[in-house]
């Protein structure tokens, strides 16, 4: 499953819009690039859906929210939606302030996503309507923990019944589910909450694998999870004794842009639940 989604990416080299946050723009592109896919970024209302037809799939992010940017990504949502793109959610901070979480709650009205990528706090204050953050960060008490796993894997079932999106939940422990199957992956290091951007970074990844993979979402979305944390790894084996988060972030980049089917269906650690 997994080589395929991925070797889909670098056959279809798809053409994927961002409206995500200037922190980690070059990042999200450099690693679309990397996977084999395309980024072109525009937040311009007067062209966001032109910009958006030309393009196979959408990734939304309200890391650095305005209110200039809320009409932008609602105009090329629903364009894409038309079309029949896949667009992906990833509602940073949501529940960190009142116009984060409210902005996050009207995107999930007014759009049809193919999957809602975020941290369990983020997650689960968009399921709710409120929540609590440490800023961009899970709150400690939302751990996913193999204890709180299989409450986790329910909660993620029902989002997803109700949204019609593939809920992907980031952290220690992935988990990434439909309405009817989740996936739990164990990939990844702790090295990788060091730096800015690499939920961000899969966000986009994200967006390229479910374009790739039109009819495959849940399959395509834990394998961008599993590129993701794989790649983590295999960067973090890099690091030498004067690296630090700076070369960890290109390391994670060159690992995506290396990567093969074979090399990700052996390091991959999915469980079915």
């Amino acid at each position: 499953m997994l080589k395929e989604m991925l070797d889909h990416v670098r056959e279809r080299k798809p053409l994927i819009h961002n409206i995500t946050n200037y922190v980690t723009v070059n990042d999200c592109a450099n690693i679309l690039l990397a996977c084999g896919a395309s980024p072109i970024m525009s937040d311009e209302i007067a062209e966001v859906e032109e910009i958006t037809a030309l393009c196979a799939g959408l990734n939304l992010n309200i890391g650095t929210l305005n209110a200039r940017t809320i009409p932008s990504m609602i105009a090329a949502g629903k364009k894409a939606n038309a079309l029949g793109h896949p667009v992906v959610l990833d509602p940073v901070g949501a529940g960190a302030s009142s116009l984060r979480t409210e902005t996050a709650q009207r995107l999930l009205e007014e759009l049809r996503f193919a999957a809602i990528r975020g941290n369990i706090s983020e997650i689960k204050t968009l399921a709710f309507g409120s929540g609590s953050t440490q800023g961009v960060d899970a709150d400690a008490l939302d751990a996913v923990t193999e204890e709180t796993l299989p409450q986790t894997v329910r909660f993620a079932k029902d989002f997803a019944a109700r949204t019609g999106a593939v809920i992907a939940i980031t952290g220690v422990i992935d988990v990434v589910a439909d309405a009817e199957k989740a996936y739990c992956i164990y990939n990844g290091h702790p090295m990788m909450s060091r730096i800015t951007g690499t939920g961000c970074q899969l966000s986009a990844l994200t967006a390229a694998y479910l374009a790739a993979n039109p009819r495959q979402a849940l399959s395509a979305t834990a394998a961008a999870v599993s590129v993701m944390g794989v790649c983590g790894q295999l960067a973090h084996d890099r690091l030498g004794a004067l690296d630090g988060n700076v070369s960890y972030r290109g390391y994670i980049i060159d690992a995506v842009f290396n990567l093969d089917g074979d090399t990700l269906e052996k390091s991959a650690k999915l469980r079915e639940m």
